[in-house]
């Protein structure tokens, strides 16, 4: 019974495939919305304030940034908790694929939040004129809070790394003294 059971948990982790493929999916409403967007500021960059148009940038930018997030987390997502991706050889192979384990993967999405972030403010103080002194201190409180909760994660993630080395080396003493004595 233990076995039918462990090997019924371990399958499933296929019932994450639907996820992912709803999130490959998003990626499509993501196109649409920077094509878009894109078309929008094609058309309109004669009559558009050079303030306008690098508003329109950051917003290009902002989906992009999005964009890069969610190819993140289906990747590195599926090869983590569902399966190796074997189709991705060599130069096609993105670098951080492999070798982002969880840990990885939750720093590059606070980075990817705190920029996505950073490129919202950054466009709400092109506009400061439509924004109250209050909205403003929202936004850049919100900036600076998810800044400092990256930080402690790496901090969090460099400390049980540490430890884990320490124990690992502790570990390591003892099978020596052990074979030593043996």
């Amino acid at each position: 019974m233990d076995k039918f059971i462990e090997r019924l948990l371990f399958l499933s982790r296929w019932l994450l495939v639907p996820m992912y493929l709803g999130l490959a999916g998003a990626l499509v409403f993501l196109v649409f919305t920077f094509a878009t967007e894109f078309g929008r500021v094609a058309l309109g960059i004669v009559q558009m304030s050079e303030r306008k148009v690098m508003l329109s940038v950051l917003s290009l930018i902002d989906i992009v940034l999005v964009a890069n997030l969610l190819l993140m987390v289906i990747l590195s997502g599926y090869e983590n908790f569902v399966s190796r991706i074997e189709v991705a050889a060599g130069r096609e192979r993105p670098a951080w694929m492999g070798g982002l384990d969880f840990s990885g993967l939750k720093l590059k999405l606070f980075g990817s939040i705190v920029a996505v972030a950073a490129v919202d403010l950054l466009g709400a103080f092109m506009n400061i004129g439509q924004f109250t002194s209050e909205q403003l201190a929202w936004r850049i409180a919100i900036q600076l809070t998810l800044v400092v909760c990256g930080v402690l994660f790496a901090l969090m993630d460099r400390i049980a790394a540490q430890t884990r080395q320490i124990e690992e080396s502790g570990h390591a003493r003892q099978r020596g003294a052990m074979h030593q004595r043996g």
